[in-house]
């Protein structure tokens, strides 16, 4: 016992010594040191504080740092420092959503702190820095975050050389304001060795590094590694399935890397896999293992190529995340969903579901998010879903949905997102009882009568920021707009709305409206004097075509990407306001009335210009001469119009030109060579002009040979000479490469109104004479290839070599003067449509190898010199007399003149080709053999046979012949014929 009060006599001693100790020492027995004092005030010094600098609940910690005498001179008590409690040294800097603003490089005074351990300097702006290759300095670091601080250019090496670290986070340095692409590259080598060397890491965060790179299979030897994030990164081949089976592996995102493949490993139930994230990438296979990771609570694989019926996950109970949209399932039941009842997030777009919304679903009450759009889902909208009180986003869009809206939807209070567009369904709709709180409508598409004619001033609306209701029936604008101030997106296209625009509209969400959609209605102008500017200064997006609006040009703000007021009654002449719109892209003022010269500016006004349509109006004058070197424009369309003149020779300067239609014009020159230099011009159309003179072979030797032209008209010019050049014809596009079916030409961007990503296409359109008939293709698929060079005035023979442009669909050289024979390697065009070689003078027999082209639906070959059998099988069985009139000489079907029969009838009468330039022998066959007897007729034609040596005479020899061998008298009264 004396022992034991000893031993706690002295236990007490000891420990009020400490504490005695303690109270002589202030709350913090260590300060800084002055020169790390001096290095952070520097290091304040060389930024500057901007609240725009940071986002996540930032304040600007250096604020507290003082470098005044007293308390505050302890830089460890400064907030965001951590300093070693032994020694002072500054050992930990978070300065994190500080908003700091400004440039660092190695020889700021921050890297002068070499005791550091932890450095945190994400969510602010370094301006474009480059990390400097001052980290080398922190030998101790084991933590160091520079994610979403604008940092760029290459990630140095020596970051691979801070072999302590356990966390590093580079991810996400973009700059929202012009891109949503990172910033920072990390070269392969680089890469290897980070992975290689920083073998303690547990926490590796480099999305939107653009690495570019396979990922290395030693990454699977990090086996402390429980968190890798890799979204965004440019990664390809194949993912080393060792990663997937770390043990301590947490999270895995390796979203939007579209090149990196992979498959999911049989994985271990005792893997600890919480969050795994693989949308946008090409892993495929089936989800079966996926089963087994009992701990997850997030799955995303969206968009990616996986396969089969969709797995039952009715085993991970975890799931509060469910993402399986876009892939190749085959469909399979959704009943298991109905057991992860701590699902919040639930995305099913695409996936080939059929059948009526599962009944499963009612049990997910704690489900935040439903996105099923793009399936074939059927029958009612069950009203149920309003029991599901934790919803707020709801996307029923694109199926086949039928019947009203349950009363029991507009009763969820905490509704913020309603898409139901591009279904069937019906019914009428008061928008009007939606709760306040929905903020994003979309009902377009169906079979709804909405109500919108409430006029009491004192209710409540809700404050939309989107509101789609195209084709829904309405008959008059809104009243409840005029008080909408936070419109960003407005759609009434495609209803009922007639008279004027009302006067109000200028006032609705002036601030705020990006995109508003009033075409394909009977508008028919506005109820006022247009304002000078359209009042809306954020609008990027305005369609007012197909109706019936008349007036001068409304101008809207500068800001405006797309412009369309196509289709409508628009006169005068273009304002010198237009001048400004200098950030469009897209201009649609086609099908009006507008008159007047076209504006110069018009040619560089805005080097983002994408589209120019300007077509079927009453322009007049010249084109605008001169193009931009930096220009954009992929589509210039000017054709009926009265424009004249030569082309600018600056079109050359437009390198992304892809479609150029310049028809129903006055232009006046020779054929633009130049142009073969736009490796992306794929149309051309240049007919009904007054273009002129020779194409032959450029006279020097350039690299122009439109690559990808597949479409050119020339017709109805002054061209003249041999058949167009083979320099014209030699674009891989007409020599029959494979395209994409179901693809169309047209010009597209990615815009984003109000932080709502879209894509926008200015479809091509032309009109085409194919199959004898000028039809217009409202859109142009990529793989349609037509050549018409009809009604000019080319001579000579048709050359062999355009059998080899076998992606052509459509081909017209009629109207012209040309000769010789059909090429039989015409056979070869075995996606020909329609061939028209009429009005020429073409001679000799129809080529048999005609018949091998299935799709020949147009074959016309009328009023050449044409002889012999003609063709028979396949397409030619489907074809009338018509394709062939004119020709003396061909026989058998569908002409009643049978080949070798001498009772069969002649073929009509001929007029004589306009374009023949040489001279006939009228001869009326009863006056010949009435007054000079059989004998002399024989020697007359037989006469014409030896000079002329034209072979129809040949065959009226032998017919004669035939008839009076065989006794039967006179040849029978004939009409008058033309033997030239």
């Amino acid at each position: 016992m004396g022992f034991s009060m000893c031993a706690l006599s002295k236990l007490v001693l000891f420990l009020v010594y400490v504490v005695v100790a303690n109270s002589f020492s202030p709350l913090q027995s260590y300060s800084c040191h002055d020169e790390e004092r001096s290095a952070l005030l520097q290091f304040k010094e060389s930024l500057i504080i901007d609240k725009r600098a940071s986002v996540v609940g930032a304040y600007p910690k250096v604020s507290s740092w003082k470098p005044e005498e007293g308390k505050s001179k302890n830089c460890c008590s400064w907030d965001g420092v951590e300093c070693d409690e032994k020694t002072g040294y500054v050992i930990g800097l978070d300065l994190s959503s500080s908003c700091l603003y400004g440039s660092i490089n190695s020889s700021n005074s921050l890297f002068r702190l070499v005791h550091l351990q932890r450095l945190n300097l994400a969510d602010n702006n370094f301006n474009y820095s480059q990390i400097p290759t001052g980290i080398r300095n922190f030998p101790m670091l084991s933590y160091l975050n520079l994610s979403a601080s604008v940092f760029f250019g290459e990630v140095p090496s020596e970051v691979s050389q801070l072999s302590k670290l356990s966390f590093l986070d580079l991810s996400f340095n973009v700059d929202v304001f012009t891109s949503t692409e990172g910033l920072l590259k990390l070269r392969e080598s680089n890469f290897r060795s980070l992975v290689q060397n920083l073998t303690s890491l547990e926490k590796l965060h480099l999305s939107l590094v653009n690495i570019s790179s396979t990922i290395p299979d030693s990454m699977a030897n990090l086996s402390f590694l429980s968190s890798l994030l890799l979204r965004g990164c440019d990664l390809f081949g194949a993912f080393p399935v060792g990663i997937l089976k770390l043990q301590n592996l947490e999270t895995l995102d390796l979203k939007s890397n579209q090149y990196l493949t992979g498959y999911l490993p049989e994985f271990h139930p005792s893997s600890s896999l919480m969050s795994l994230k693989l949308g946008g990438t090409s892993f495929s296979g089936n989800l079966s293992s996926i089963e087994k990771l009992d701990s997850l609570k997030e799955l995303e694989v969206q968009s990616c190529n996986f396969s089969g019926p969709i797995v039952q996950l009715a085993n991970l109970t975890q799931l509060t995340y469910l993402a399986l949209s876009n892939n190749n399932f085959t469909g399979g039941s959704l009943s298991w969903i109905g057991k992860l009842t701590k699902i919040t997030y639930l995305r099913l777009e695409n996936i080939n579901l059929s059948g009526y919304i599962p009944s499963s679903f009612r049990n997910l009450t704690q489900l935040f998010y439903l996105h099923v759009h793009y399936n074939q889902l059927t029958g009612p909208i069950p009203s149920w879903i309003g029991n599901l009180s934790s919803l707020a986003y709801i996307d029923l869009s694109s199926n086949r949905l039928h019947g009203s809206i349950p009363d029991s939807i507009f009763n969820l209070i905490d509704l913020q997102i309603l898409f139901l567009h591009e279904n069937s369904l019906h019914g009428t709709v008061d928008i009007l009882k939606l709760q306040s709180t929905v903020t994003h409508l979309q009902l377009s598409v169906n079979k709804f009568n909405v109500v919108t004619e409430s006029r009491i001033t004192n209710a409540t609306f809700p404050n939309f920021s989107i509101l789609g209701l195209c084709s829904c029936n309405i008959k008059e604008f809104p009243y409840f707009l005029r008080y909408q101030q936070n419109l960003f997106w407005l759609d009434l296209s495609s209803n009922k709305l007639q008279g004027h625009v009302p006067k109000w509209v200028w006032n609705m969400s002036t601030e705020a409206l990006e995109f508003i959609d009033i075409s394909r209605n009977f508008l028919s102008g506005f109820e006022q004097p247009l304002p000078a500017v359209l009042p809306w200064v954020k609008l990027q997006i305005l369609w007012l075509s197909n109706n019936k609006l008349h007036g001068s040009l409304p101008i809207p703000h500068p800001n405006i990407l797309y412009y369309a007021i196509s289709d409508n009654e628009i006169s005068g002449e273009l304002p010198p306001l237009i001048c400004n719109l200098n950030n469009l892209q897209y201009l649609d003022l086609a099908n009006n009335k507008l008159s007047g010269t076209l504006p110069r500016c018009l040619g560089n006004f805005s080097d983002d210009l994408q589209a120019l349509d300007l077509g079927n109006n009453s322009f007049h004058g010249i084109l605008p001469q001169t193009y931009s070197t930096t220009s954009k424009l992929g589509m210039i369309n000017v054709r009926d119009n009265k424009l004249q003149g030569d082309l600018p020779r600056s079109l050359a300067n437009c390198v992304m030109l892809e479609f150029l239609d310049l028809s129903n014009n006055e232009f006046s020159d020779a054929f633009p060579f130049w142009l073969g230099a736009l490796q992306e011009l794929k149309l051309l159309a240049m007919n009904h002009n007054a273009f002129y003179g020779l194409i032959g072979t450029p006279e020097k030797k350039l690299n122009f040979s439109f690559p990808k032209l597949r479409i050119l008209d020339l017709s109805y010019n002054k061209f003249t000479g041999e058949f167009p050049s083979k320099y014209i014809f030699s674009g891989n596009s007409l020599r029959g490469i494979t395209l994409n079916q179901s693809t169309y030409m047209d010009t597209s961007s990615l815009l984003q109104p109000g932080g709502s990503p879209k894509t926008f296409a200015y479809d091509f359109s032309a009109m085409i004479t194919t199959k004898g008939v000028d039809r217009y293709y409202p859109r142009i698929q990529e793989d349609f290839a037509a050549v018409d060079l009809s009604s000019n005035r080319f001579e000579g023979k048709i050359p062999d070599f355009i059998g080899n442009l076998k992606g052509l669909h459509s081909l017209n050289i009629s109207n012209n003067i040309l000769t010789g024979r059909i090429p039989a390697s015409l056979g070869n065009l075995i996606q020909l449509e329609s061939l028209d070689l009429s009005q020429n003078k073409l001679s000799g027999e129809i080529p048999q190898q005609l018949t091998q082209i299935p799709s020949l639906g147009t074959f016309k070959v009328s009023n050449n010199n044409l002889t012999g059998s003609i063709p028979q099988g396949q397409q030619f069985n489907t074809f009338d007399s018509s394709s062939y009139e004119g020709n003396p000489g061909l026989c058998g079907d569908p002409l009643p003149k049978k080949c070798g029969n001498p009772k069969a009838p002649q073929p009509s009468p001929s007029t004589k080709n306009e374009s023949d330039s040489g001279s006939g022998v009228e001869v009326d066959w009863k006056f010949v053999l009435a007054g000079f007897g059989s004998g002399l007729l024989v020697g007359v034609v037989l006469a014409d046979v030896l000079i002329t040596r034209r072979p129809e005479s040949f065959i009226m020899i032998v017919e004669i012949c035939r008839t009076l061998v065989e006794g039967r008298g006179r040849p029978r009264k004939q009409n008058r014929r033309y033997i030239s």
